[in-house]
């Protein structure tokens, strides 16, 4: 047998910035001239529908920016609008059309596709660029709280399969993330929210000082201030990253996943909920799920307990959701169905992230059932 060690190296790139398109914001010519300053590399941009109709300049503005800088990139059409939300992901034709277009405008693997929107259109544009000549570099222009904290931010993209979120899917670490955190301003309310909660989870996993921030910002983040999200997502963002470069595990080819704390249960509402629940909303749920079990458990106190459910209430989300009792096909309420898809999507065995204190995570390879059921029934009580 020949057996040899391959060691890749990746850069990963997140920039901050406000109003990116602006023809004067040297930032997306700077990204792309940095590498290869003498090559006039190819773009094709996407964009989410729902980004697009809440910037109605924003089609221009892409326009006018490849042309105040046909220099450093060539925009080789007009950006492509495409429909966001969870139910993108749902839609395999979709990525179909992406890969149609990146055909058609005969990118390769040394162009660049630049994806602006959600999580949801991140996750399929970069899943069809990622696919489409074994990779083209891929940039991602997060718009929501949500993304530019956490998803969009990472080296995963995928689409939804057999009822299942992101069975298909692929690793590929983006050229670069642009936080442009002037397309924050522009979201529903629902949506500004969503993000919050995964800078709370990303705090109770390895950070309790951001944790404290976050406590004292909280009447701010509450009512949506947009310094406050700011700093909170871009912290977000920074402890992601931090994880994903230092864990030593950023394909995921172990079984743990601390980043996916809360999220066995969060992943099965959204299913169950048939994506009514959002993402942030089903996260807020999962965590409380599991902050509960770990409490029964002896693995958390009860004063840290309570001290995170309340943050959590007190920036807006419910901890609760009628669907964790829904009936699934065993007659148990479904939700404890999400433990064995979770395993599944792991491989291996099942892992699940704890948190025994704030800043510090646990993995566990085993949850009481019966213990889950407790911990929704006190939380339908606590939401009475």
């Amino acid at each position: 047998m020949l057996e040899k060690t391959i060691r890749l190296e990746h850069t990963h790139r997140i920039l901050f910035t406000r109003e990116v398109f602006v023809a004067r914001n040297n930032t997306i010519r700077d990204l792309l001239t940095r590498d290869h300053p003498h090559k006039l590399p190819r773009v094709l941009v996407f964009v989410d529908e729902a980004v697009a109709t809440a910037n109605p300049d924003l089609i221009d503005d892409i326009t006018g920016y490849g042309e105040a800088h046909a220099e450093a990139f060539t925009l080789v059409d007009t950006p492509i609008v495409i429909p966001g939300g969870e139910a993108c992901k749902n839609d395999l034709r979709l990525v179909e059309c992406c890969w149609d277009a990146i055909n058609e405008a005969g990118l390769d693997r040394h162009s660049y596709v630049f994806v602006i929107g959600g999580g949801a259109v991140l996750d399929l544009v970069c899943f069809a660029a990622s696919t489409a000549h074994r990779g083209i570099r891929h940039v991602r222009f997060p718009t929501t709280t949500l993304s530019q904290g956490d998803g969009g931010v990472g080296v995963k993209n995928g689409v939804n399969y057999f009822g299942k979120k992101n069975w298909i899917g692929s690793f590929q670490v983006p050229y670069a993330v642009v936080n442009d955190f002037a397309f924050l301003e522009t979201l529903p309310r629902r949506e500004r929210r969503n993000g919050i909660i995964e800078a709370i989870k990303v705090s109770l996993i390895r950070d309790a000082a951001f944790f404290e921030q976050i406590e004292a910002m909280a009447d701010d983040l509450a009512a949506l201030q947009q310094e406050a999200l700011e700093k909170v997502v871009q912290r977000s963002a920074e402890l992601h990253v931090e994880h994903i470069a230092t864990s030593g595990d950023p394909f995921e080819l172990g079984s743990a996943r601390p980043l996916d704390f809360g999220h066995w249960a969060a992943h099965k509402l959204e299913q169950i909920s048939k994506f009514a629940v959002s993402h942030g909303e089903a996260v807020a749920i999962g965590m409380a799920v599991d902050l509960v079990y770990s409490r029964m458990q002896g693995i958390l106190d009860a004063e840290t307990c309570e001290r995170v459910l309340n943050l959590i209430e007190r920036i807006g989300f419910a901890t609760y959701s009628p669907h964790l009792l829904d009936n699934g096909r065993s007659g148990e309420p479904a939700i404890l169905e999400g433990l064995e898809e979770f395993r599944e999507h792991l491989g291996g065995e099942l892992t699940v992230t704890l948190v025994p204190k704030i800043g510090e995570k646990i993995e566990v390879h085993e949850m009481n059932r019966v213990k889950i059921l407790n911990a929704l029934v006190e939380l339908r009580q606590r939401q009475a």
